[in-house]
């Protein structure tokens, strides 16, 4: 049985409130379980260095622990990210690019920021889960604002965590789960079921092909009710 008393396949429940933050052009409280990430969207102008003169814009993130967000307090990251700090930044910006059109976004940035309030494992895939959802009312604000006039949103994306916990696979890791599971895994998919990003790694026995496709299966069904969640949140068909 798991630590959470969960099925195998049974997700934490997932709430996304949007409109969180009041200057924000867009913005996601999403709560995964114990874990709760604040994220926020906003409209710059101008683009990188690398995007100028191209016409397209950029969608680009940042990601931050509050220092109590774990069970003992983190010292915050003064002189710059860390590692795993930046991995996960860039994770969160590839996986939002992978789902937007830059040559409809125009020449504009949109910057998304995610602070983790509290900590209970998934915090990178709750940030994209979020993140999608700050980053489609942005999207709403330009072209209410005629700014735009399509939206560059390609598609939904979403991510979960899957692992094999004693020997069993697993969907959406809390961090008992986590920190103690042979193998670990997060999953980047896209609403129409394709992947963007799966970063798979096996700490003591390896996992077999058979255990890896049970896994992404599970996170396919997770990202599937995922996305269903941000539909909801979003009043979008």
């Amino acid at each position: 049985m798991r630590p959470s008393q969960r099925a195998p396949d049974e997700m934490r429940p997932v709430s996304l409130s949007r409109g969180a933050a009041k200057y924000a052009e867009g913005s996601c409280l999403i709560r995964m379980g114990g874990t709760l990430v604040h994220c926020t969207a906003s409209v710059e102008t101008g683009v990188p260095s690398f995007k100028k003169g191209t016409g397209e814009g950029w969608v680009t993130a940042e990601y931050a622990m509050l220092p109590r967000a774990t069970v003992e307090r983190t010292p915050r990251e003064r002189t710059g990210p860390g590692g795993r700090t930046q991995e996960i930044q860039r994770l969160i910006g590839r996986s939002l690019r992978a789902v937007i059109d830059t040559a409809v976004l125009g020449p504009r940035s949109i910057q998304i920021d995610c602070d983790v309030i509290q900590a209970d494992g998934g915090t990178r895939t709750a940030s994209i889960t979020g993140a999608f959802v700050a980053l489609h009312d942005a999207i709403a604000w330009l072209k209410h604002k005629k700014l735009l006039e399509k939206s560059p949103i390609k598609d939904f994306v979403a991510a979960v965590s899957v692992g094999i916990h004693n020997g069993v696979p697993v969907l959406d890791l809390d961090y008992a789960e986590d920190s103690s599971s042979g193998t670990d895994m997060n999953v980047v998919m896209t609403g129409a079921g394709t992947f963007v990003e799966v970063q798979g790694t096996a700490e003591g026995a390896a996992f077999s092909r058979r255990e890896l496709d049970a896994l992404l299966d599970l996170a396919g069904r997770g990202i599937a009710q995922l996305v269903a969640a941000q539909k909801n949140a979003l009043g979008v068909a």
